[in-house]
């Protein structure tokens, strides 16, 4: 087989971009999808990607989830249970370490990405409960909890077990006994906000200012147009379960918001996120879905100011229509794409969303491949990480471009690739990676300097605690490099 050898192979590091952009798989309104599916329809990951779960431990129905335990009450809306209808959280105290989350996250991280997992909790748990929760997100890596979101409002259950107060004191103390646990893990709260123009205070501020100050993430969660009434009626023109927002009211709470929270704070901010972000094709449709995105991003962009840190889009796949695919309803392993997944993929390769690659020492690898000196490349997370790049000068748009992985230590590498923009996986096990789809949607239309980079996220998405991994960082050592062929024209 004839390969080619790199021109040039270095070190790089991997950095944050100017926002970070995150999405949404899976929620009472859909399914999860499998991150490879969502890399091949998307072409690059995102910096993280959001779980939406709920921890009952002391119901007597748990672990079902609330729609299966009570599938004979008489439901009119979403959060008619006795505990929200996310999927069941499976760790915690006496969990199932193989449960659904825990598989959901390893695909996750092996993926390249960091994990915000939501997590709507009776806020009666225990400390030895709450510490379980910990002691499951501990090889994790980088992981942000957001606990009992959108929790000045009064739709979920988690908001009838107890006071605004109460809850307010219940996520300042699960924070501390999680982190106590799991200092690898960041909280996230998720408040009202600054709900109108003139409004000095954010909603009920002296009963969430525990949260508050004791979250490190703060975030709201703000629809440009949403339809609460899905699934029970239709959005119509004259009705009242759904409402379309002004932009600029949207922009201006947000900011508010966190001006206000920073003052709160004693003038010391904190990461600010819009942690679900999207306008419902319900009340839009799905061309103005689309064109309040744009208008609406574009206005973050404008403002360019340092108090916004990124927001997670909600969401991939939807059994209505707050996602970029619908899901069949005749399949739900099945998505139909729509307009908005053309824009996600536009607004993914903008330059405010790209991570930052700072280029490191140049490596020397002989005619075999083999580096003259063995690299251990970190990997401490989807914004900051090792990597090694090879260039290659390509003559002409590829006809065949694909990676061997050739001994047992590059076989049983895990490892992310990206070349011409698109990132493609390769799983312990494999030895050949085609890259062709890298240039189908982007061809080469003429000689190009094309880099191939590798990062290299844990293959089972969990840090070897055991093994020299710590809490944040997973290590790997590299010894050689993949065989690379490249052919411009057809064999025959």
């Amino acid at each position: 087989m004839k390969t080619v050898n790199p021109e040039k192979v270095y070190k790089l590091h991997m950095g944050p971009s100017k926002y970070a952009l995150d999405l949404c798989d899976g929620s009472e309104r859909g399914e999860y999808v499998s991150q490879d599916y969502i890399l091949h329809t998307v072409g690059r990951k995102c910096r993280a990607i959001n779980l939406m779960y709920c921890y009952y431990p002391n119901e007597p129905t748990w672990p079902q989830r609330a729609c299966d335990a009570y599938a004979d009450k008489n439901v009119s809306f979403a959060w008619d249970y006795p505990y929200e209808d996310y999927f069941p959280y499976g760790g915690g105290l006496n969990g199932d370490p193989d449960a659904e989350v825990f598989k959901q996250i390893r695909d996750i991280r092996s993926h390249g990405m960091d994990v915000i997992l939501t997590l709507t909790m009776d806020p009666k748990l225990s400390d030895e409960q709450l510490r379980s929760i910990g002691h499951d997100l501990r090889k994790f890596g980088r992981v942000e909890v957001r606990i009992n979101h959108e929790c000045t409002g009064d739709w979920f259950p988690f908001t009838k077990r107890a006071t605004y107060a109460e809850l307010g004191e219940f996520f300042a103390h699960a924070s501390e006994i999680i982190r106590e646990e799991a200092p690898n893990v960041k909280t996230i709260i998720c408040a009202g906000g600054i709900q109108k123009e003139g409004d000095v205070k954010v909603e009920k501020e002296d009963e969430f200012l525990p949260s508050i100050l004791a979250a490190d993430i703060w975030s709201i969660d703000k629809y440009l147009a949403l339809h609460w009434g899905w699934p029970y009626d239709v959005a119509e023109e004259g009705g009242n379960s759904f409402a379309r927002y002004d932009l600029k009211d949207v922009f201006r709470m947000a900011k508010s918001t966190y001006n206000r929270y920073k003052e709160l704070n004693g003038g010391q901010g904190k990461p600010f996120v819009l942690a679900e972000l999207n306008a419902d094709g319900d009340v839009t449709g799905p061309y103005d879905q689309v064109t309040m995105m744009k208008e609406f991003v574009e206005m973050i962009k404008k403002d360019g100011g340092d108090w916004f840190t990124g927001f997670t889009f909600y969401q991939f796949r939807d059994r209505g229509r707050l996602g970029m695919e619908i899901e069949d309803p005749n399949n739900k392993y099945v998505g139909i794409k729509q307009p908005l997944m053309d824009y996600y993929v536009e607004l993914i390769n903008m330059p405010e969303f790209l991570p930052a690659i700072e280029e490191r020492e140049s490596l020397v690898a002989n005619e075999e491949g083999e580096l003259t000196k063995v690299q251990t490349l970190r990997y401490g997370g989807a914004t900051d990480c090792e990597g090694i790049a090879m260039d290659f000068t390509v003559p002409a748009n590829p006809h065949f471009f694909e990676l061997y992985f050739d001994d047992a230590d590059l076989i049983n590498l895990n490892c992310m690739i990206e070349v011409n923009g698109q990132w493609i996986r390769k799983a312990p096990g494999t030895k050949c990676v085609d890259l062709m789809e890298a240039f189908f949607k982007k061809p080469l239309t003429g000689e190009t300097k094309v880099t191939v980079t590798l990062i290299t996220p844990p293959g089972n998405g969990e840090n070897a605690l055991d093994a020299g991994d710590d809490l944040l960082n997973s290590y790997t050592t590299v010894k050689k490099l993949p065989k690379v062929r490249i052919e411009t024209k057809p064999v025959a």
